[in-house]
């Protein structure tokens, strides 16, 4: 099992919005996705149409009870994919973990009874650098970021990039850092197409090729809890994550499955 963290402190950038679209993407392609949900906010959850209040379970009984993650993963309507959901009980979760035993680990000890039964794992982390997200850096081989193309698009990175050589130095000498994806990217200013020229002059080859428009759908998706894909199947949004999906299988999954 490929296990993908898809991270930027930066809130905004769209980190939940790919983890939705990518892993339903990639179920299409014929993989067994898991995706697991670290923010307490449960955007991830509700995007793939999960009602945050019908499971009696979350990433949060994983974490601080021990629960075996099998209990906890519930089947979307969505092919191919299952979900370690989220709820508000992860908020205090930090505070939990701060004096517990491996508490970096926990999210990797998890994930490894299950690595047989999927393909890939991607991990929705939170817009922040606590200890949620540090336990899918180490728990991942693959990072993903998503850059919007805006004004202060790399802020943040170079903060990440330091917590990944601190990852990689002491807990997880796999992590790689090498998958950038451009998002809202709107070819009619000069500013998106200077944004994505910065980030392939900085990034190079980590750079994926396709970028995610700024698109109407993409934002009304979620609220109807359903992929892009399945919302909207040929619309601007649903061709780009598709075009990405194939882009992650190319470069990721067969290199390493």
């Amino acid at each position: 099992m490929i296990t993908i963290a898809v991270t930027n402190q930066k809130g905004g950038v769209g980190k939940t919005t790919c983890c939705v679209n990518l892993s339903a993407e990639l179920g299409r392609l014929g993989h067994r996705v898991l995706v697991v949900d670290t923010d307490p906010q449960g955007n991830c959850s509700s995007g793939l149409g999960h009602d945050r209040e019908s499971s009696p379970k979350s990433l949060y009984d994983i974490l601080i009870d021990g629960s075996d993650i099998q209990d906890v993963v519930v089947e979307t309507p969505w092919e191919g994919v299952s979900l370690v959901p989220a709820n508000i009980n992860l908020a205090g979760a930090e505070v939990e973990l701060s004096s517990a035993i491996s508490r970096e680990s926990r999210l990797k000890g998890a994930l490894s009874t299950v690595e047989d039964l999927y393909d890939i794992a991607i991990v929705d982390c939170p817009p922040s650098l606590g200890l949620l997200t540090v336990n899918a850096l180490v728990a991942a081989k693959r990072l993903l970021i998503p850059i919007q193309c805006e004004y202060y698009a790399l802020e943040g990175v170079g903060q990440l990039a330091r917590t990944v050589d601190l990852v990689r130095q002491y807990l997880n000498p796999n992590l790689n850092m090498d998958g950038v994806v451009l998002t809202m990217f709107d070819s009619r200013t000069r500013l998106a197409n200077d944004v994505v020229t910065e980030v392939r002059e900085g990034f190079g080859d980590a750079a994926f090729e396709t970028l995610i428009p700024r698109n109407v759908t993409l934002s009304e998706a979620p609220s109807y809890g359903k992929p892009i894909s399945y919302y909207q199947e040929n619309c601007k949004g649903a061709l780009a994550y598709r075009d990405l999906a194939r882009e992650v299988e190319g470069r990721w999954l067969k290199e390493d499955l």
